[in-house]
C-alpha cells in the first residue's frame, strides 16, 4: 500500500503532502492545476519515465529551478526517487541508492492516460510499451530483460551503421540480444495467458478482449540476425526481433478487432484490461493510476466502474475536473482538491 507522498519542486507543485487510507483516490479540480502530476509522482515509483514519458529535466518546477524530489512510503519501504538540473534521475530504497528497476519488485504500477485512447489505431510502438508494462506487473525482471537486450541492440545498431563486419563482436552481442529477447517472449506470453484467465468468467461491466501477440515469429533469434546482418546492414538497425513486436486485440463478443471498434469500445477495451492486470495480481501491492478516466463513462458506467475498483485489491488513483464525476463513489473514496495560482498548485484533502 502507499501511505504517504510528498511532492518537492515536482511540477508545478512546490510543496505537496498527501496521505492514503487505502480507499480509492479521487483528485479533482480544473484543467492545468496540477492533478495529473500528483499521478505522474506516483507513476515514477516504477522503473521507467512515467505515465507522461518525460525526461528528468521536464519534471523540474521552473520558478526555482533547483530539481525535483518525490517521498513515499510503500508498504514498510521508504522510497526516493530526485534529479538535479542536468542530471538523470537517482532512486534511494530505505536510503540505499538501488537501480531503477529494482522499484519494479516493491510494486507494481500501471496506468491508464488520455494520450492512449488512440492506442490501437496508432503505431505498434505504444501498443507493444502497454505490453510491457503490464508484462512488469507479472514478471518485474522483464523490465531488467528489456533493458539489456536494448542495450545490446543499440550496440548492435551502431556498428551496422558503421559498416563493421567483425563476425566475432556481432555474435557477443546477438548472443547477448537472444538471452534478453528469449526471457521477453516468455514473460510477454505468460502475461497474455494470466489476462485472459483473469477476464475468464469476471464479474465485469467492461468488454473483454483476446488477446495476441503478432510482428515476432518464434524461432532462434540468434541464428536469424546472424543470417540477416547484410540486411540489417543495409536498413542501418536490426529488422527482427521483439522489439518488433505488436499486441493485437479482439472485441470478444462481437469478434471486432480494437483498431475497427468505435472510440468508447476502445477506451472501455483498455480499461477492462487494466482492471483484468489488477485482478491478477491480488494479493501483490499494485498500483492503479486512471487520468481523467471518469470524463469518457456515461453515469452508470462510471458507478460500475468505482464498484469493480472497490472490489480490487490495488490501491487505484483516479483525477477528474470536478467532484461531480465521483458522486457514485460516495464515502467509499478519498478526496483531494487540486487549485492552481500563480504558477503553483496547492492540494488540499476533502470529504466526499
Amino acid at each position: 500500500m502507499l501511505r504517504d507522498l510528498t511532492l518537492l519542486q515536482f511540477r508545478s507543485h512546490r510543496r505537496a503532502q498527501l496521505v492514503f487510507d487505502g480507499r480509492p483516490v479521487a483528485l479533482y479540480g480544473p484543467n492545468g492545476a496540477g492533478k495529473t502530476s500528483v499521478i505522474e509522482a506516483v507513476s515514477l515509483l516504477s522503473p521507467g519515465r512515467g505515465l507522461r514519458r518525460a525526461s528528468a529535466e521536464e519534471l523540474i518546477r521552473r520558478q526555482e529551478a533547483v530539481g525535483w524530489k518525490i517521498r513515499a512510503t510503500l508498504d514498510e519501504n521508504e522510497i526516493e526517487t530526485s534529479a538535479l538540473p542536468g542530471q538523470s534521475r537517482s532512486v534511494l530504497i530505505d536510503d540505499k541508492p538501488a537501480p531503477q528497476v529494482a522499484l519494479g519488485r516493491l510494486a507494481r504500477v500501471l496506468w491508464l492516460v488520455p494520450s492512449m485512447d488512440r492506442l490501437w489505431i496508432e503505431g505498434a510502438e505504444g501498443r507493444r510499451r502497454f505490453l510491457d508494462r503490464m508484462t512488469m506487473a507479472f514478471v518485474p525482471a522483464h523490465a531488467e530483460a528489456v533493458v539489456a537486450y536494448e542495450k545490446a541492440m543499440r550496440e548492435r545498431n551502431r556498428l551496422l551503421k558503421e559498416g563493421v563486419s567483425d563476425a566475432a563482436w556481432y555474435g557477443a552481442l546477438e548472443s547477448q540480444m537472444a538471452e534478453a529477447g528469449a526471457a521477453i517472449r516468455v514473460a510477454r506470453v505468460q502475461t497474455l495467458a494470466r489476462l485472459a484467465a483473469a477476464q475468464a468468467g469476471a464479474a465485469t461491466a467492461f468488454p473483454s478482449a483476446d488477446l495476441a501477440i503478432t510482428g515476432d515469429d518464434a524461432g532462434d533469434l540468434a541464428a536469424a540476425w546472424a543470417g540477416e546482418r547484410r540486411r540489417d546492414m543495409a536498413a542501418g538497425r536490426t529488422l527482427e526481433g521483439p522489439h518488433r513486436a505488436d499486441l493485437e486485440a479482439i472485441y470478444a463478443e462481437k469478434a471486432t478487432p480494437a483498431a475497427q471498434c468505435s472510440t468508447g469500445e476502445q477506451k472501455a477495451l483498455l480499461i477492462s484490461l487494466l482492471l483484468a492486470n489488477a485482478r491478477a495480481l491480488a494479493g501483490e501491492t499494485c498500483l492503479l493510476l486512471l487520468d481523467e478516466v471518469a470524463a469518457h463513462l456515461d453515469a452508470g458506467r462510471r458507478a460500475a466502474l468505482y464498484d469493480e475498483i472497490c472490489a480490487l485489491g490495488a490501491q487505484v488513483m483516479m483525477t477528474g475536473t470536478g467532484a461531480e464525476l465521483f458522486e457514485s463513489l460516495g464515502a467509499r473514496g478519498q478526496y483531494w482538491r487540486v487549485t492552481e495560482e500563480g504558477g503553483m498548485s496547492t492540494v488540499t484533502e476533502v470529504g466526499p
